[in-house]
């Protein structure tokens, strides 16, 4: 089964993810922190992680500079998301595979997660 590493300060947008993404025989790793990001993907390396652009304490696409900056991570896609359609290139920037904007449905979610964990 694959692996996601899910990050998002909002409970209820993790809570939902999970049950979207557990629906495509996905196994979630959640975390509501985005300063454990890294330390969950040395733990246990996903295959993807998806991770929101702004949580509190940390911006995602600093996390993602981080996470391409590990020989260890830097080859895991990371699909950022956001509320703000103006982040998408910022996200592409600092290292995301791919981007999408909040809200976003099932269908449109479990396809872009097909694709990168197809890449």
């Amino acid at each position: 089964m694959k692996r996601i590493l899910l990050a998002d300060d909002d409970e209820g947008i993790v809570d939902a993810t999970i049950m979207m993404l557990e629906m495509g025989n996905y196994e979630v790793m959640p975390t509501l922190s985005g300063q454990r990001v890294i330390e969950l993907a040395r733990q246990q390396i996903p295959d993807l992680i998806v991770m929101d652009i702004w949580m509190s304490g940390i911006d995602g696409r600093d996390v993602c500079r981080a996470l391409k900056n590990i020989p260890a991570l830097k080859n895991i896609p990371v699909l950022m998301i956001s509320a703000s359609r103006e982040t998408r290139q910022s996200a592409l920037d600092a290292g995301a595979a791919d981007f999408i904007e909040k809200p976003f449905d099932i269908d449109h979610l479990l396809n872009k997660v097909g694709i990168l964990m197809a890449s």
